[in-house]
């Protein structure tokens, strides 16, 4: 048998064990990327007798990649420097 301990920390109010045996690794990540899991203490992955810490990797996994600047983004920063470079002159 295999299931997850997402433990939540409220401040003052407390903490929250979250466990279901339903829930996959899939379920976690997603919960963890829109932002209904929040506050994570710790995730814990239970298999058989053993346990895991696996917050680092769920966190990892849940985390919306950093997308740079596009070439059309870097173009249009540009012509606004230009614009502004001749508004600039003519005052």
């Amino acid at each position: 048998m295999q299931y997850f301990v997402v433990m939540i920390d409220y401040g003052r109010r407390g903490r929250e064990a979250i466990v279901d045996p339903e829930i996959t690794r899939r379920e976690v990540v997603s919960r963890v990327a829109s932002g209904e899991y929040r506050n994570i203490s710790f995730i814990h992955e239970i298999a058989d007798c053993s346990v895991e810490d696996i917050t680092a990797d769920i966190l990892s996994e849940a985390a919306i990649p950093d997308i740079g600047a596009t070439g059309a983004d870097l173009q249009a920063s540009h012509f606004d420097h230009i614009r502004d470079l001749r508004k600039h002159e003519s005052a």
